[in-house]
């Protein structure tokens, strides 16, 4: 309980933690958060990655259930995204992954909800049309 408060102290009100597991045991350097706003992996010991999600950004979530890790009550969930770091972000072997997935889901919508963003306007976004060929950070007109 004492690392659910320092995490909310650290990131805001955390909604869900899992970790990934090995043979069903949390013993992977692998952190999964969710907050109300965000989906953060973290990963490392000595040297720590973060990588997160704005939840609205999610536009499709699936669930895998192989049988090797339904054998230890885990399983994969997979989000797409219109995030440009993480387009696919996958929770591998994560506990209880259905009820995750609901917290995940439930918070999704209520993000999209707050920023009335639906499936039909992300369609095309954050797909750039043409190139950028001076490096100018704006994309050229292809003629």
């Amino acid at each position: 309980m004492a690392n659910l408060a320092k995490l909310s102290k650290e990131y805001g009100e955390v909604l869900w933690t899992g970790k990934k597991r090995i043979l069903g045991m949390p013993i992977s350097l692998t952190r999964y958060i969710l907050t109300e706003t965000k989906l953060i992996t973290k990963v490392g010991l000595l040297n720590i990655r973060e990588d997160e999600i704005e939840l609205y950004r999610v536009y499709d979530m699936s669930l895998n259930l192989p049988l090797g890790q339904r054998i230890f009550g885990c399983g994969t969930i997979k989000l797409l995204s219109k995030d440009s770091d993480t387009p696919n972000k996958e929770l591998k072997s994560v506990k209880k992954p259905r009820e995750a997935k609901r917290l995940i889901d439930s918070a999704v919508t209520l993000q999209r909800d707050k920023y009335y963003v639906r499936g039909r306007d992300m369609i095309g976004s954050d797909v750039p049309s043409g190139h950028d060929e001076d490096g100018d950070g704006v994309y050229d007109c292809e003629e």
